[in-house]
């Protein structure tokens, strides 16, 4: 049950309300703040409410504070008189960052007991694919409308959802590259992502399977953009696969390494202004790499594989997969030629992310 009020938690900040965590600490998303939902918000509180941002997005702001230095994950902002809603905006949103350069002055204001609430709650920020920054305050009465759930859960949700997949529906279906496929969806339980595993052939459980963990692209593997080389990679593993005779390709809702499509192409506006991509997710308040393997472990154990021969260049995911439980006996490379649109994305993996090409 703990898990399902988790993904209603992240429900209910996807429509813009406020949730309590940890029975004191109310949160409401910026991304749908408005002046009624500011005064709303408030309201409840009894209180002016203050900002909420994660370590990385402080940074990108230049707020001098140790705990920002010390790499915090969460970082608190006294709302000050100059802070109206467009403001607030403006300080989640680094899209008009090099518009107004010099925002602030920036008051900040410790978390005390609030330290383990407020990283929580800009972790369920990220889970729901919202930008991570909120505004808060302490509550001493919880709305019997609002969603009340423990940062501890929250912590361990993408672990803990991934562990409640199951195989709800499997079908044949024949791809342009491999007609011998079958397609296998899990899913965690009510509210949560779906995953797809792309089973092509029929791949012997006892040996190492060829095996490509593919996180979803909707702006490259549907729309063809030459932005990334994610297209690329996936029709690239099925033809592999396919002449290799078998392979399982576990198609992750891991959208933008895992900061959700709207994000993505925040990140995009972002590199379009000259940051790389790394930058681009920090200047967001996003890490490098926001994914959790975890549902490709237990997908792969599902389905009766627990060694894989994997197929990519990222040597982060053969880590953490193995720290999962599965047996990597072998990394295949796995890269294509650039264009003029992705070279550079391309560089930035190579020489910011560890990728080896």
């Amino acid at each position: 049950m703990t898990r399902l009020y988790i993904e209603r938690a992240i429900d209910e900040l996807r429509r813009g309300r406020a949730i309590i965590i940890d029975d004191k600490l109310a949160v409401m998303p910026v991304d749908f703040l408005t002046d009624d939902s500011l005064d709303d918000f408030e309201k409840h509180i009894g209180v002016k409410a203050d900002m909420l941002v994660s370590g990385r997005r402080a940074t990108a702001l230049k707020l001098d504070n140790k705990a920002v230095a010390a790499g915090a994950y969460a970082v608190r902002i006294a709302r000050t008189s100059w802070q109206d809603v467009p403001a607030l905006i403006s300080i989640a949103d680094p899209v008009h960052d090099l518009d107004t350069p010099l925002k602030g002055p920036f008051k900040l204001a410790a978390l005390e007991d609030l330290e383990g609430a407020a990283s929580a709650a800009i972790a369920l920020m990220k889970q729901a694919a919202l930008l991570p920054a909120a505004l808060m305050g302490v509550c001493t009465h919880v709305p019997p409308d609002w969603t009340t759930v423990n940062s501890t859960d929250i912590e361990d949700y993408p672990h803990a959802s991934a562990a409640h997949l199951k195989i709800v529906a499997k079908a044949k279906v024949p791809l342009a590259g491999a007609q011998s496929c079958q397609l296998v969806a899990f899913r965690a339980g009510s509210g949560s992502l779906e995953h797809l595993a792309i089973i092509i052939g029929d791949p012997v459980r006892q040996t190492p399977v060829l095996t490509r963990l593919h996180s979803e692209c909707f702006t490259g593997d549907l729309l063809g953009s030459l932005k990334c080389d994610c297209g690329t990679q996936l029709q690239g593993a099925i033809a592999t696969m396919s002449s290799h005779g078998s392979g399982v390709l576990l198609y992750l809702a891991q959208e933008g390494r895992g900061i959700g499509l709207i994000n993505k192409l925040r990140a995009y506006g972002l590199q379009d202004q000259g940051f790389d991509t790394v930058d681009a997710n920090w200047r967001l308040g996003f890490e490098t790499d926001e994914r959790v393997f975890a549902p490709a472990a237990q997908m792969l154990k599902q389905l009766g594989f627990e060694s894989v021969r994997l197929l990519t260049n990222n040597p982060d995911k053969v880590t953490s997969l193995e720290a999962l439980g599965i047996t990597v006996t072998e990394r295949v490379g796995h890269s294509f030629p650039s264009n003029p649109h992705n070279s550079h994305y391309l560089i930035t993996k190579k020489n910011r992310t560890g990728h080896t090409f």
